[in-house]
């Protein structure tokens, strides 16, 4: 798309009085932080944030000084109605998470709708989010997809979320804490089978970001030698049609027999991705862990 030149030399005409920002924030390297971000954050009359010690810290690197208020779960009853006075009276308010955007796994949404009903505008300064960072690079199709975040912990919702799951043609996105990670992996195991393609990443953006796996059964084989830490994104493949299941095995022969054929890695796995369904990605690392684990 070509760019206007006012595209990249606008300046900063936020914010605006009675409305709401959500701001997008770092899920860990600090230089995701935009400029726009960092003057909006400057200017608002305040900033309602889940935890102010530790946004506190964050901002004061930025030099940002505005007023912080906390918001969070627990609050968000007391918090809304004071917060939609604030923009009735004029005030500019930005919404920000621990990480990424709010509004997604956190009561922002409950601040957005009830700012929209009271008829004030909403705008969002984009900024890093796990979900789709976790998604694009995971292999996995991307056209569809549905977002579940962190799954309910009562046993008869989460039973009845994960047998949706299993179920679910789209590619899923799963957000779980370190201590509930291999919980998590044995159900989805049980519900979508072991061979279900996974991917699960870790300190996405920051200096030791991983990638892990290519099925349910290797990420948890992985995970029960390596003990989990940090915050985990799940990209679960979709439930495929009967007539498309392969085997592990079946998709490797196959991907040997076009290599003995002559054809490349890439028009192999573009072969055999037409033929069952599979993202080509899943078949070069399913094809690499295959020949690293014989060699």
């Amino acid at each position: 798309m070509e760019l206007k030149t006012n595209d990249i030399s606008e300046k900063h005409h936020d914010p605006k009085s009675g409305v709401l920002y959500l701001v997008g924030t770092p899920i860990g390297n600090l230089g995701d932080f935009s400029p726009r971000a960092k003057h909006l954050l400057s200017n608002v009359s305040v900033i309602a944030c889940e935890d102010t010690r530790y946004s506190g810290q964050f901002l004061k690197r930025f030099q940002i000084k505005s007023t912080l208020q906390s918001f969070h779960r627990h609050n968000t009853k007391e918090k809304i109605p004071k917060f939609l006075s604030m923009l009735k009276q004029g005030k500019s308010i930005a919404l920000i998470s621990d990480a990424g955007l709010p509004g997604i796994s956190d009561p922002g949404e409950d601040l957005v709708s009830a700012t929209k009903s009271s008829g004030h505008d909403v705008i969002c300064i984009p900024g890093p989010c796990a979900a789709t960072t976790a998604l694009i690079i995971s292999g996995l199709p991307t056209k569809r997809f549905c977002f579940e975040g962190f799954l309910p912990t009562k046993p008869k919702d989460r039973e009845s979320i994960i047998k949706i799951i299993s179920q679910e043609k789209r590619t899923t996105v799963i957000y779980e804490s370190p201590h509930r990670l291999l919980k998590l992996l044995k159900e989805l195991a049980n519900a979508c089978g072991d061979k279900r393609p996974l991917q699960v990443s870790r300190e996405l953006t920051k200096l030791h970001e991983e990638q892990i796996g290519s099925t349910v059964s290797s990420v948890y084989k992985y995970f029960s030698v390596n003990k989990p830490k940090g915050e985990f994104t799940l990209v679960l493949g979709g439930c495929k049609d009967e007539r498309q299941e392969k085997s592990q095995q079946e998709l490797i022969k196959s991907m040997k027999v076009l290599l003995d054929k002559g054809l490349s890695k890439v028009d192999a796995a573009k072969t055999i991705s037409r033929e069952t369904g599979y993202s080509r990605n899943y078949l070069y690392s399913l094809f690499f862990e295959n020949n690293h684990n014989n060699s």
